[in-house]
């Protein structure tokens, strides 16, 4: 049985998942605006994930007879200085995420909760995916510093992101 403490923590992720959600849709209009539509893109999937990340928690805790308590989301920032900048924010980003989510894992720990350890499980490993990708990014970023042709070869491989549901929704875990 999933308790008060836990639910209440779980709802407050659902909050931020969201929040990273609109974060990513804000990083991916300042890419519409710069012309880089494949930069664009990723970040719209990106934001899919998110949105499907908040779903699984919000399912895990109905699954588990809790109504979510969902918080208000702040706006995201609005302006960035370059491509390199977004993704050192998102790598900021998803590492605030990855110490949120084991914050839950911890509780999970202390209140011997085997159920929601295992269901954290899957997003640890996604985390390690998350912040991984952000990493690979600003690398190639960095190694063409400021050539256009560097960037445009980077926005047309990013054109190639598929948004794919992730296991836990795909499986109606």
């Amino acid at each position: 049985m999933l308790s008060k403490t836990m639910a209440k923590a779980i709802s407050q992720q659902i909050t931020k998942e969201f929040y990273s959600a609109y974060l990513y849709l804000g990083m991916g209009s300042y890419f519409e605006s710069e012309t880089l539509p494949g930069f664009a893109n990723w970040m719209r999937i990106q934001a899919q994930e998110e949105s499907a990340h908040a779903m699984i928690f919000f399912n895990y805790l109905a699954n588990q007879g809790h109504r979510a308590d969902l918080g208000a989301i702040e706006a995201p920032p609005q302006e960035y200085s370059s491509p390199l900048d977004v993704f050192k924010k998102t790598l900021a980003h998803e590492r605030e995420v990855t110490k949120s989510v084991y914050h839950l894992m911890e509780i999970a720990v202390g209140e011997k909760d085997f159920a929601t350890q295992k269901f954290l499980d899957w997003f640890i490993t996604e985390q390690v995916e998350e912040e991984a990708n952000a990493n690979t990014l600003i690398g190639k970023l960095e190694r063409i510093k400021n050539s256009s042709e560097g960037l445009f070869m980077i926005d047309n491989e990013l054109k190639t992101r598929v948004f794919t549901l992730p296991a836990p929704l795909a499986t109606g875990a």
